[in-house]
């Protein structure tokens, strides 16, 4: 009898991670799901029934919130098989205006977190021989982002990240996949500001969209996931143009219309 798998999700309350769910308790996996919304949680438990489900109201955006959670798991017995780091948030306008405590709040978060977590949780899997990592990153990643420029940094981080572990761990048996999504229909937008950008005003796609993307994706241990055609063609011609070029380009779209 094949034991049931268990996946952790961060930044489950919403978007693509409240997507990716469905889309784990399809094929029976159980849930462990993870953000500050126990009223959000819970309403997601409920749908998700009868799929085994534990919420971990948690804010993780500190280590200590991160050492909490991993030591829940521990005391419960939980072993976590899948791991998505998805949790992470952006904030728009200049650097210079911006707020310094919600843009070190956003490192911590976008890259300590998604760091730590997967430090903390790669020792079982290894032992075990399986496992996967999914980090959601962004085609952010694969540019500077005036207007946003922690954010972006932030996930050319992840995007590294997520290459360098997947190549140390080949032969292991544990997977890495990045997840790099364009602009998408979640809180995201909201969260940073973003509703008036050109970014959000066309090509659009929907969380649900994105999530079994990316859940096929993570399936075919593909390395790096990038949702929508649009979105590749964009990653491979930043990679040609001037960088001073694109960063123009990406300031454009990031603007107010």
């Amino acid at each position: 009898m094949t034991q049931q798998k268990t996946v952790l999700i961060t930044g489950a309350s919403g978007g693509i991670g409240r997507e990716l769910a469905f889309q784990f308790a399809k094929d029976g996996y159980q849930l462990v799901l993870v953000a500050r919304s126990e009223k959000r949680l819970q309403q997601l438990a409920e749908e998700l029934t009868p799929a085994p489900v534990a919420i971990k109201v948690k804010d993780i955006s500190s280590p200590e919130g991160v050492y909490e959670l991993v030591n829940d798991l521990k005391a419960e017995n939980i072993k976590v098989d899948v791991l998505v780091n998805n949790a992470g948030f952006g904030l728009y306008g200049e650097f210079t205006e911006t707020s310094i405590d919600e843009e070190l709040n956003m490192i911590d978060l976008n890259i300590k977190t998604l760091t730590l977590l997967t430090k903390l949780l790669i020792p079982s899997m290894m032992k075990n021989k399986t496992g996967h990592i999914l980090n959601v990153a962004s085609i952010a990643a694969f540019q500077p982002g005036p207007l946003m420029a922690v954010y972006y940094a932030t996930k050319a981080y992840v995007l590294s990240f997520s290459e360098a572990l997947e190549n140390e761990l080949q032969g292991t048996g544990v997977g890495v996949s990045v997840l790099c999504p364009g602009p998408t229909e979640t809180g995201f937008s909201d969260r940073a500001n973003l509703e008036q950008s050109k970014l959000f005003k066309d090509n659009v796609m929907d969380a649900a969209s994105v999530a079994k993307i990316a859940y096929e994706g993570m399936k075919q241990k593909k390395s790096l996931i990038i949702p929508g055609m649009k979105n590749r063609l964009l990653t491979i011609v930043v990679r040609l143009l001037p960088r001073k070029t694109v960063t123009k380009v990406v300031r454009n779209a990031q603007e107010r219309s």
